[in-house]
């Protein structure tokens, strides 16, 4: 059975050319299987027959400035130009014959949603598999120079005799006019605060229905097991501790769907990428390339992923930076936590106050890597490269239900896991010595909170607050949990004021990211950055924290 890895396409366009040939393959009895590979080192060590690289005819430049990368570690490849017709659609012509002579690559053009080029592809496939490795080709040449710019000047000559442009925009669909009005120097960053302003408010407006009847159904259900249940310790681990704690994390689903649905809608539809293309700019005055942004822009989902995502990024010191830039994003176990205080404290701002956040974050993301850059370990000259866009294109139901299934699937496995061990083991600490949670003052929990308050006092926390960031520790979720124990789900009534509430969601927003961000920090970019993420956030928190309150306590 010949063995092929297929490696090039999102995960959108992936995995249907995947089927769609494997499909074919046994329809017409050829033993054949296509594996998926996301990324070229993951060819290494593997006996793959040929490697299908699967280039997307929208952008062409960045697809092939792949091809040496897979070379370095499988020498029999074929190129394929996915979504070919799309390229003919705007007048655009390929030379296919010249490019596969200059490459040195068999090249193939293929489209899944037309049914085109499938059999031919798999003939060369065949081909290529069954004939010894041949390195006459000029490309093999450039394996030995690992020179990144050398790599993108042969690609880009190789475009030039090849590629012929449109000479007018006549054939310009919808989308590519809409397109140059969201990449629009003057229009572009406007228009990207406006979308993430109505990304926020619908979260709120629309996920705050939901989430109302999620805590009206769950208080009913807290009333009719403190009916039902004798009083003890039982009941009250059930009630105050597991109900009320995994509920008050439960109640923002709805919100992280709604939420999750306009990132999967911005990202498949290719505005993620024009995102970081409006940021280019920015992101080149701290010395940083514009495809920085796009770990951090995933930081807003999860900060583990993110950090892995700068893998792509090949300069080694922009790498190391970057991934210590996406902590400074609020990734979304920090989500309900905003959603709790923002929806307490400012009613009337909400999407403001959320936005506000954000931009916190990414503002001291921004002055962390000027600071960087200027130390002898980040310290080098600019790349002055941009990225190539992808095609924008209309999102499929399928590609972002599968995202929000699985922000959705984390988010309910982390309530059934680390959040429900940290209610159980909140209320134990809370519970005893005493077995009274009217007796606080008396319990470990109190105990715990007292010896650590003295360091957050000065930024207007009392020790139930400071016991609350300690939770924070494993999952920031676990913040809210803390807070529907200790003071039953209601914080208005507790000692939290706007300005001590806007302080604690800085705190959250800058301290020590969750232990799966530290260890993947350990893994990617060395122990000292993981240390000095540690060390470095606590002290920012602290700071930045304490100069807001000590200023706002002034009017």
């Amino acid at each position: 059975m010949q063995k092929i890895a297929v490696i090039g396409l999102p995960k959108s366009g992936k995995s249907a050319l995947m089927q769609a040939l494997q499909n074919l393959a046994d329809k017409e009895r050829q033993a054949m299987q296509f594996t998926e590979v996301h990324h070229s080192d993951e060819l290494h060590g593997h006996a793959y027959d040929v490697v299908l690289q699967v280039v997307d005819s929208t952008r062409l430049e960045e697809s092939l400035m792949l091809t040496p990368h897979i070379i370095d570690e499988q020498e029999k490849i074929v190129i394929a130009i996915g979504r070919y017709d799309l390229l003919q659609k705007t007048d655009h012509t390929l030379n296919i014959p010249k490019l596969e002579q200059l490459i040195g690559v068999p090249t193939c053009r293929v489209s899944v949603r037309l049914n085109y080029g499938l059999p031919n592809c798999l003939s060369v496939l065949r081909e290529v598999a069954a004939r010894p490795v041949s390195k006459a080709h000029p490309i093999y040449h450039l394996r030995d120079q690992d020179d990144e710019d050398t790599y993108r000047a042969y690609v880009h000559g190789v475009l030039t005799e090849t590629l012929t442009h449109a000479k007018n925009d006549k054939h310009q669909t919808r989308l590519e006019r809409i397109d140059k009005v969201l990449t629009n120097p003057w229009l572009g960053f406007p228009i990207m605060l406006a979308i993430l302003y109505l990304v926020f408010w619908c979260t709120f407006t629309l996920g705050g229905y939901p989430q109302e009847w999620i805590e009206t159904g769950i208080d009913d259900l807290c009333e009719w097991c403190h009916d039902t249940m004798a009083e003890g310790w039982l009941s009250s681990l059930f009630i105050d501790g597991v109900l009320k704690g995994v509920g008050a994390v439960l109640a923002f689903l709805p919100n992280i769907i709604i939420l999750f649905f306009f990132i999967s809608l911005m990202e498949d539809s290719g505005y993620m990428a024009r995102e970081a293309f409006i940021m280019d700019r920015i992101m080149h005055k701290i010395g940083l390339h514009g495809r920085s942004f796009i770990p951090m822009l995933m930081g807003f989902g999860c900060n583990v992923p993110a950090i892995m995502a700068a893998r792509d990024i090949q300069n080694p010191k922009d790498r190391v930076l970057t991934m210590l830039m996406v902590p400074f994003m609020s990734c979304s176990a920090r989500l309900p936590v905003y959603m709790l205080f923002v929806g307490t404290f400012f009613p009337g701002n909400k999407a403001l106050v959320m936005i506000s956040m954000y931009a916190i974050g990414v503002c001291l993301s921004v002055l962390f890597a000027v600071i960087m850059k200027r130390t002898r370990w980040f310290r080098q000259e600019e790349d002055d490269t941009v990225n190539e866009l992808p095609e924008f294109r209309v999102p499929r139901a399928r590609n972002t239900m599968a995202h929000i299934w699985e922000r959705v699937a984390d988010y309910l496995q982390k309530i059934c896991t680390v959040i429900l061990w940290a209610s159980i083991i909140i209320w134990a600490l809370e519970y005893f010595p005493t077995q009274d949670l009217d007796d606080l003052e008396h319990s470990y929990l109190a105990s715990i909170g007292q010896f650590v308050a003295p360091l957050l006092e000065p930024l207007g926390f009392d020790w139930k607050m400071s016991v609350c960031l300690l939770t924070g520790l494993p999952a920031k979720e676990a913040i809210v949990s803390t807070l529907a124990i200790l003071y039953g789900g209601d914080i208005s009534a507790a000692g939290f004021t706007p300005l001590t509430a806007f302080c604690f969601m800085l705190f959250v927003l800058l301290y020590f990211p969750c232990v799966a961000t530290i260890a993947t920090l350990h893994r990617e970019a060395g122990r000292k950055w993981a240390w000095f993420t540690v060390f470095n956030s606590l002290f920012l928190a602290w700071f930045v924290s304490f100069l807001v309150y000590q200023i706002g306590s002034l009017f």
